[in-house]
């Protein structure tokens, strides 16, 4: 199917850092109908309020990017609203853009969908295929039906829908909270706010032997634009060995670096030459989570930003929203 640069293009989630970063390559494409209602404008957990909005809207390609989001902690303590709040967003806009017709749509995973001890490097078959890590279950789980969902509607009605699933994601936009927040911004903040500080050391969570992959948020956007302009539906590479469809594509780099090396990596960014404590009493999580992300390669599409360089772009931006926004650090 061609994408007409006019087509309009509902962003759920604009404002997030992976919407906003989809955001911004669809403009620098060339893209001029861009759909971005504002939470007060649009509730995606209301069901009439999704309906009535596609039904005055009538987009042509939607993509899903809003989602309740946050690191070990969050998932944790608030498991219930990790699933009920991110199932009804889910069912809520695919629902409708089934119903009302969306030429394409395209779904943003989590490569915490896999099984926790499945073999790695991740391949999109290993889905369901063993017990999920309990520390993000229920988050796991909602992105898990949001996969099933597309794939069903695909195969009983046709319906246009290809399932992306990124590794840990970074950059400009994130989330610094120092409790809610994913592994890398998290020790970011620590850092930064430990050399302004002019502190002696730095706590960081776990054991720091667990290897993780991460993938630039922006490269994540370039992903996405290049699945909807290029990848068919009825692609055989997005059907298992028994020809059921299944929609998925990894979305990485295709390396990984344990949480040691990545807490040395960003204080050496940040030039912070304090003492890293390693508080041993909170969780690790999975041991290792990479991606194979063969698929998406044979079809076209690598990662072109370096881990090094992707920090360095997120400090600046961090930095800058902390001055902009008077942030006490």
């Amino acid at each position: 199917m061609l994408i007409s640069k006019t087509y309009k293009i509902f962003i759920a989630g604009h404002s997030g850092m992976v919407g906003s970063a989809i955001k911004r390559s669809l403009i620098k494409k060339g893209y001029t109908n861009l759909i971005c209602p504002s939470k007060k404008e649009l509730n995606l957990l209301n069901f009439l309020e999704v309906e009535n909005w596609f039904r005055n809207n009538n987009p042509d390609i939607v993509i899903l990017a809003a989602a309740k989001v946050g690191g070990i902690f969050s998932n944790s303590e608030y498991p219930a609203d990790f699933i009920l709040e991110n199932l009804k967003i889910q069912n809520n806009v695919i629902e409708n853009s089934w119903k009302f017709n969306v030429k394409r749509f395209l779904f943003l995973g989590s490569s915490c969908i896999y099984p926790k001890l499945a073999p790695q490097p991740l391949k999109e078959e290993y889905l369901l295929t063993g017990s999920l890590e309990k520390t993000n279950e229920s988050y796991a789980t909602a992105k898990i039906a949001g996969i099933k969902l597309c794939s069903a509607l695909k195969t009983q009605y046709g319906f246009d829908a290809i399932s992306l699933m990124p590794t840990n994601l970074y950059g400009k936009g994130d989330n610094y909270h120092p409790s809610n927040s994913h592994v890398l911004p998290s020790m970011m903040r620590k850092f930064y706010e430990a050399k302004i500080k002019g502190l002696s050391k730095v706590n960081c969570w776990g054991s720091g032997l667990p290897k993780r992959e991460f993938l630039f948020v922006d490269d994540l956007a370039e992903a996405a634009i290049f699945t909807i302009e290029n990848i068919s539906i009825d692609n055989e590479i997005l059907y298992d060995e028994k020809n059921n469809y299944c929609g998925i594509l990894n979305v990485g780099v295709g390396l990984d670096i344990s949480i040691k090396e990545l807490a040395k990596m960003i204080s050496s960014i940040i030039d912070y030459h304090g003492e890293i404590v390693w508080d041993l009493s909170k969780p690790d999580g999975t041991p290792r989570k990479l991606l194979d992300i063969s698929k998406l390669k044979h079809l076209g599409w690598v990662a072109k930003t370096s881990l090094k360089k992707g920090i360095k772009l997120t400090l600046h931006n961090y930095i800058e929203e902390l001055r902009t926004k008077s942030i006490r650090v």
